[in-house]
């Protein structure tokens, strides 16, 4: 039985990046009571659309060609760079941007880079689910 998912494995975190966007939309939408498409766009907040889209990429390489394989080996190493930097490096530029712009006595600098583990591990749920059910449709 032919599977476009499988045959076509860039799908999956495409899919996982809609369905992140989308609800991180909602999300806004519920916190703000206004639909704003930036913010759903945004690197930053819950989910994260990051983690989501590589932990999804890392699971369908995991399921067509084993967790063995020099494959899912590249992108494990991919998967833990991006997460990496959502959690660290952007958050501690984002702390940096604070303390900047207290120091300029003016907002310049967005603040809000990075996301916390507690978002990154949630959406990583996601990406599993995502390719776990596309892989097998």
């Amino acid at each position: 039985m032919y599977n476009i998912f499988y045959e076509n494995i860039i799908l999956i975190p495409g899919v996982s990046f809609g369905m992140a966007v989308i609800i991180k939309g909602l999300i806004v939408k519920i916190k703000t009571w206004k639909l704003d498409i930036n913010r759903a766009l945004w690197s930053w907040g819950m989910p994260s659309v990051h983690t989501a889209v590589v932990i999804s990429l890392a699971m369908a390489f995991a399921l067509k060609y084993g967790v063995q394989s020099d494959y899912f080996a590249i992108v494990m190493a991919y998967t833990a760079i991006i997460i990496y930097d959502a959690i660290n490096v952007r958050f501690e530029a984002g702390l940096h941007a604070q303390e900047i712009n207290k120091s300029i006595w003016e907002k310049k600098f967005k603040e809000s880079l990075g996301h916390l583990p507690s978002e990154a591990f949630a959406w990583s749920v996601l990406g599993v689910i995502v390719a776990v059910v596309l892989f097998y449709v």
